[in-house]
């Protein structure tokens, strides 16, 4: 497997913020602001439809140190913390990751999309999600 990721891992070659067992963090060459850093898992996993829970909420629970990092050590005001999964979400590695941007009060990049999708459907997709994630849990139980 040619993963980007996978590689900086086993060839130790990222500018590592911090490094644990199962998640890791690091600062990408491409910054959107001082601080920028992507957590990611150290096993491979393509995005969030494959990994695992508990991969999952370790990744989740370093991404919210980071942010915490950088409302202390930063001073910023607030964190955007990004992710793209599959094909259709413009997920730029496949490997599973997570965006965590620092921000402070205007200084000028916006990381909210501007536009709405022009997908329709013909049925209330929220009575969908919830019909789908009732018939998950039930045949958990």
């Amino acid at each position: 497997m040619d993963c980007t990721f996978c590689g900086l891992i086993r060839e130790d070659a990222a500018h590592w913020v911090a490094r644990e067992a199962v998640t890791c963090a690091f600062s990408p060459l491409d910054s959107l602001a001082p601080g920028h850093t992507l957590v990611i898992p150290t096993q491979h996993y393509a995005d969030v439809f494959d990994t695992p829970h508990d991969v999952l909420a370790a990744t989740m629970a370093l991404v919210q140190r980071v942010a915490g990092a950088m409302r202390s050590a930063l001073d910023a005001s607030g964190v955007n913390i990004l992710s793209a999964s599959g094909l259709g979400s413009e997920q730029s590695v496949p490997h599973l990751h997570f965006h965590v941007v620092p921000r402070w009060m205007g200084y000028g990049i916006s990381t909210w999309p501007t536009g709405r999708s022009e997908h329709h459907l013909t049925d209330d997709p929220g009575a969908r999600l919830a019909a789908f994630l009732a018939r998950e849990q039930h045949h958990r139980s």
